[in-house]
């Protein structure tokens, strides 16, 4: 049993499948609701569980998306997920946000509204690279042809872009099934948000300490 979490967005969503040669079989999803993650992370995984009547001790790996997107999501997530796996003493995957969009629309490029008029963007055509872009930086990185979007803002900005549905965590352990079948997994101590770049209270408690 693979349990996938992502709570990057402004809609979280978990997942439970399972892992079947090289396919990965879906078994239950649930969402949940934006600014409500610390509450009701744990009580939706519970959920979720029962409702598929499994249990805690069935999870064989968790998938999580580490970012970017929400940074208290991302910490509220990674916090939920470092207090699983060691508790159940079960491996971990981390994934970008950006390269589940990549891979679900098909494409080699990605971007996801940032804020503040930028964009995170990530580029697989070869070496992967992620960054954060102002409009024409963006533009100038990748053909709108070849860029995947979820997000309607950012849509109307590209609109030869192709547009899939936000990714879920279930895209996410489609992207992560190559490294779950080679037993791939990730070093739990290091395990850390991909935040692109720091948080406004950071960058202004920064500023006010200059």
């Amino acid at each position: 049993m693979l349990l996938g979490i992502d709570t990057c967005g402004p809609v979280g969503t978990l997942a439970l499948a399972e892992l079947h040669g090289e396919d990965i079989r879906l078994s239950g999803e649930a969402e949940i609701a934006g600014k409500t993650y610390a509450a009701m992370l744990m009580p939706r995984i519970r959920e979720l569980l029962q409702a598929n009547h499994a249990s805690f001790q069935q999870i064989e790996a968790i998938v999580v998306v580490s970012g970017p997107g929400s940074f208290t999501g991302i910490r509220v997530g990674l916090s939920t997920v470092k207090g699983l796996i060691e508790a159940l003493n079960i491996p971990v995957i981390a994934v970008s946000r950006l390269a589940v969009l990549a891979k679900k629309a098909g494409r080699k490029c990605a971007a996801l509204d940032a804020g503040r008029g930028e964009f995170y963007f990530g580029n697989y055509s070869e070496e992967a690279h992620e960054v954060v872009l102002s409009l024409d930086e963006l533009r100038a990185a990748c053909p709108e042809s070849g860029l995947a979007v979820c997000e309607e803002k950012v849509a109307q900005m590209f609109p030869r872009a192709h547009v899939v549905a936000p990714p879920r965590a279930f895209d996410a352990l489609t992207l992560a099934q190559p490294g779950l079948s080679r037993r791939d997994y990730d070093d739990p101590v290091l395990l850390d948000g991909h935040y692109l770049r720091r948080a406004d209270a950071e960058v202004k408690l920064a500023t006010l300490k200059a």
